[in-house]
């Protein structure tokens, strides 16, 4: 955004249009942007080129599909969550390794000493 506000760009092409902007506000705000900059914005995946009437109007309906997908894909793993807890199961990231740092150690030093020399 920086280089098209500098109007160093004409053009952005991106992968897909959902990878372009976290929610749909975020994404129909940043199109307006470059639409006002002069700045085309096209995507490949979808064949969408927004400089043009039709493209415009595209970007608008991939833009809601796309947050749709992202909520629908946020109530499964609330859902999920709710459903590990309910259960009494662990869920997310494994608990780090900080509060078992003496194992490791000792776990290490003993790795060390069971190991023949490479000396000869």
């Amino acid at each position: 955004m920086r280089a098209a506000r500098r109007r160093e760009i004409d053009a952005i092409v991106v992968w897909r249009l959902d990878r372009w902007g976290r929610s749909l506000a975020d994404l129909i705000v940043a199109l307006q942007e470059l639409h006002e900059l002069g700045v085309g914005f096209i995507s490949l995946g979808e064949a969408l080129d927004f400089t043009t009437p039709t493209g415009h109007a595209m970007a608008g309906l991939l833009a809601i599909f796309a947050q749709f997908e992202r909520d629908i894909l946020r109530e499964r793993v609330k859902a999920g969550i709710a459903q590990a807890r309910w259960r009494g199961g662990r869920h997310g990231r494994p608990p780090p390794v900080a509060h078992r740092v003496d194992e490791v150690r000792q776990l290490y030093a003993k790795a060390s000493v069971n190991q023949p020399s490479r000396d000869g």
